[in-house]
């Protein structure tokens, strides 16, 4: 199974970009797929995660309302459609896949090699 994270780079503050999460190897019906992040000097942290099988999505507080995470069955593509971007925002993006319907990383058993993000304020 390998996941390959894309569409990281730099953008100013209140702008937009779209993460892309390519799935290759397997079917993931049954799975959950998720945006991880981690920034300098902290730990990875939950972003958003969706079920592959029905849709339905959680997000983190801190990202509620600006952040979507939607799924290309077809492509076998998990997308994080980020607005309105913050310097806090700022880190390496990994997307993971796990067949447990969790936010912790360490239940997550595979991993894309992360995209970074940079927001200038």
């Amino acid at each position: 199974v390998q996941l390959q994270a894309s569409g990281g780079g730099l953008v100013q503050a209140g702008g937009s970009l779209r993460l892309s999460c390519a799935a290759s190897g397997r079917t993931f019906a049954g799975y959950i797929l998720a945006w991880f992040r981690r920034a300098p000097g902290k730990e990875r942290e939950f972003v958003s995660r969706i079920s592959w099988s029905d849709g339905s999505t959680l997000d983190a507080d801190s990202v509620e309302g600006r952040f979507t995470i939607s799924r290309d069955i077809a492509k076998n593509t998990v997308y994080l459609q980020m607005n309105s971007l913050k310097p806090e925002d700022t880190a390496v993006y990994y997307c993971g896949a796990t067949g447990i319907l969790t936010t912790i990383p360490t239940m997550y058993n595979y991993w894309g090699q992360g995209t970074l993000v940079t927001v200038s304020s």
